[in-house]
């Protein structure tokens, strides 16, 4: 097998560039204009973001999820509440979010804090799941040792024990919201020249300014 060359990947980024005093004074309509040109790019999962948490030890983990909803101040996504995840959530409330949009040249980098987003609120996302998530939901014990057998048979007693149309939302899964005090967005240019504008919660107002790249 031939080496495999990174240090000749190499890409220059085009897209329009991001200027400062273009951008909205609220960063969450500047990510609603994003994420509906991610969608309608129609791109692999738009809404897909990386999750990043601490656990006690203090050793960083990062993962790929969904997001389910905005609504300022929060972002929404969901998972099971006994997954490695929520407990590192539970330990340490602070988290990070980056979005990743390769052919529109951009990212958005999100730090703020986790917490559970009410149960009724879970109740209605829940319900909008098709009927083969609802129950993935029950027969995964997220996270745990598990053989494929075993989930497979989980599987299938749950979707005796729930017809379809009847499945509640199970105890242990439902969301969480991310509440942001820093949202940055950053667009390729030419050059490495990246513009970055950064947006910084303090008190009830949000403050921007752009970084160098």
């Amino acid at each position: 097998m031939a080496d495999l060359d990174l240090m000749s990947l190499r890409r220059q980024y085009s897209q329009a560039p991001l200027r400062e005093e273009q951008t909205p004074s609220d960063p969450y309509n500047l990510l609603k204009q994003w994420l509906s040109e991610a969608v309608a790019a129609q791109l692999l999962e738009p809404n897909a973001f990386t999750l990043a948490t601490v656990d006690k030890e203090g050793q960083p983990h990062a993962r790929i999820v969904l997001l389910k909803g905005m609504e300022p101040p929060y972002l929404y996504f969901y998972t099971n509440y006994e997954s490695a995840k929520a407990q590192e959530i539970a330990d340490n409330a602070r988290v990070a979010a980056t979005f990743w949009w390769d052919v529109l040249e951009r990212q958005v980098r999100i730090e703020g804090w986790a917490e559970k987003a009410p149960p009724e609120v879970s109740d209605i996302y829940f319900a909008t799941r098709p009927y083969g998530s609802q129950i993935g939901a029950w027969a995964s014990p997220q996270s745990h040792p598990i053989s494929l057998a075993e989930l497979e048979q989980r599987w299938a007693e749950y979707c005796q024990r729930y017809p379809e149309g009847k499945v509640p939302r199970p105890p242990h899964w439902g969301g969480y919201r991310i509440i942001p005090r820093r949202i940055e967005f950053w667009q390729g240019r030419p050059n490495r020249l990246h513009d970055r504008i950064v947006y910084i919660r303090r008190g009830d107002s949000w403050h921007k300014q752009r970084l160098a790249p």
